[in-house]
């Protein structure tokens, strides 16, 4: 072995301690041979890649670290390529094989960081580099993250559109394990699959103020299906301004706005008449329109009917994409506070929604209670994502096998860090 002479060395050092006692010391560092620099490990491991000749990998293999020698095993690798992605391993209980248990990107570089120790506890290290070959796939599976880079409020998921449909629950768990969303301060999150092209990721609640969010794919290079790989994809970053909730209770006919958990305002508003009930639960705004035109006819209501209308709106905020908004209606202000007389719109004062529009953004809360209208759907109205239940939505995850708060191993290896 090349490094035989320097455990001949630690040995005699650790002798010469030991004869001199308390009263000195000897080859440095408090004379602990496990204090030493670490020896080149080259001899002592071995990797199923090119050894300096040129030739890329093939990214369908899995990676295998093996020690070669005897008299010494592997107690540690980390394999991370340039862009920072980590690859996920097992080790024997013995130290003599490490092996990788995700896939390897394809036109990736890597470097791999091995540490070892001999059969005298001293530390060896080897570091490997290799490339990968490019991917076979001509066109990549990309994602497009949303909503639009800005500020937004506490509310706001961040969704990612596939450009593929992606239907095998394993090829889900790998698209799924590389779509990266940080948040500073950190909170606990999940992705949910809306349906075959669309995710959303929210917290378990709401995110917290003035926190930043950045959503990434690690997707490029990466193996999805024998014809389906990752491609390159650009990543988001959203500013969340203060926690706006505005609770509208049908019952009482009445609105309260809370910033950052302190009431600011209540306004009397009214709601969906029988018929036309507002809906319950919560909803995030996506959007606001200083005017809009609404015509009965483009919610199912026939011309002529009674209770057809076409009538032009101002200070209009959405809250659904079927039309359900929150707005100016002077002609029922002898009902607003009193008795629910829209078509499911929320109704106020021009000046009561003029103030609501100047305070109101786009992904703050909106939630209504106490109505005799249906739930707000989850997904395909709007963002009804909140009101699913934390273990619901824990259950749309391809990575989360159960629905208890505790990660699984696979959601784990998923948030390790991002940086060596």
């Amino acid at each position: 072995m090349n490094h035989s002479p320097r455990t001949r060395t630690v040995v005699s050092c650790t002798l010469l301690v030991i004869a001199l006692g308390a009263g000195g010391t000897a080859c440095g560092s408090g004379g602990n041979p496990l204090s030493a620099k670490p020896y080149d490990a080259t001899d002592q491991i071995s990797f199923n890649g090119p050894a300096g000749d040129g030739k890329k990998v093939d990214p369908d293999k899995p990676l295998e670290v093996t020690a070669s020698d005897d008299d010494g095993r592997i107690t540690d690798v980390t394999a991370v390529d340039a862009q920072g992605r980590y690859v996920t391993g097992e080790l024997s209980a013995d130290g003599t094989r490490w092996h990788s248990t995700s896939p390897l990107a394809a036109s990736a570089h890597y470097t791999v960081r091995v540490s070892t120790e001999d059969e005298d506890g001293a530390p060896g290290r080897k570091v490997l580099a290799f490339d990968t070959s490019k991917p076979t796939a001509k066109k990549p599976l990309t994602v497009k993250f949303g909503p639009e880079g800005g500020k937004y409020g506490v509310g706001q998921p961040v969704t990612a559109e596939l450009n593929k449909p992606v239907k095998d629950k394993a090829q889900r768990a790998i698209v799924e394990r590389a779509l990266r969303v940080d948040s500073v301060p950190a909170v606990q999150g999940a992705w949910h699959w809306v349906d075959d092209k669309e995710l959303h990721y929210r917290p378990k609640d709401y995110w917290p103020t003035h926190a930043t969010v950045q959503a990434r794919s690690e997707l490029d290079g990466v193996k999805i299906s024998d014809r389906l790989w990752g491609g390159g994809s650009k990543p988001l970053r959203l500013s969340i301004g203060d926690r706006v909730i505005a609770v509208t209770d049908a019952s009482s006919h009445s609105m309260t706005v809370y910033r950052n958990g302190k009431e600011i305002n209540e306004l009397p508003v009214t709601t969906g008449k029988p018929g036309f009930e507002t809906r319950n639960g919560v909803k995030v705004v996506l959007g606001k329109e200083y005017f809009v035109r609404m015509r009965g006819t483009t919610v199912g209501i026939a011309e002529g009917s009674s209770d057809s209308y076409d009538l032009p709106v101002y200070y209009a905020t959405r809250v659904t994409w079927s039309g359900e908004y929150v707005h100016a209606a002077p002609w029922s202000v002898g009902s607003q506070g009193y008795e629910n007389v829209s078509h499911g719109c929320t109704g106020m004062s021009t000046s009561n929604a003029e103030w609501f529009f100047d305070n109101i953004h786009e992904g703050d809360v909106v939630k209504v209670v106490n109505s005799y209208g249906d739930e707000m759907e989850p997904f395909g109205n709007g963002f009804g994502d909140w009101n699913l239940d934390w273990k619901k939505w824990r259950g749309g995850s391809a990575l989360i096998a159960n629905t208890q708060d505790a990660p699984s191993p696979e959601d784990t290896a998923r948030l390790r860090p991002t940086a060596v």
